[in-house]
């Protein structure tokens, strides 16, 4: 079967560069963990908008200034 994984996260300005590194490591951990042949394998990255992304019932920038002990104005 062929392995697809999509990675999800926040759009805060990966670059190119650092994408193609998460596909390609990501296909060859696929590959020596579990076999799986890198031709068939698929990788997706999905950007999300910070305002979309949530964490622990709060909007990710708050959750970020709680967890720094930064209060959000």
């Amino acid at each position: 079967m062929m392995p697809y994984v999509n990675i999800r996260i926040t759009r805060e300005g990966a670059t190119a560069e650092q994408k193609r590194e998460l596909i390609a490591g990501v296909t060859d951990l696929l590959q020596r963990t579990l076999g799986k042949n890198p031709a068939t394998t698929v990788v997706t990255i999905d950007e999300v908008e910070l305002e979309n992304w949530g964490i622990g019932g709060l909007p990710v920038l708050d959750y970020r200034a709680q967890a720094t002990g930064k209060a959000k104005p």
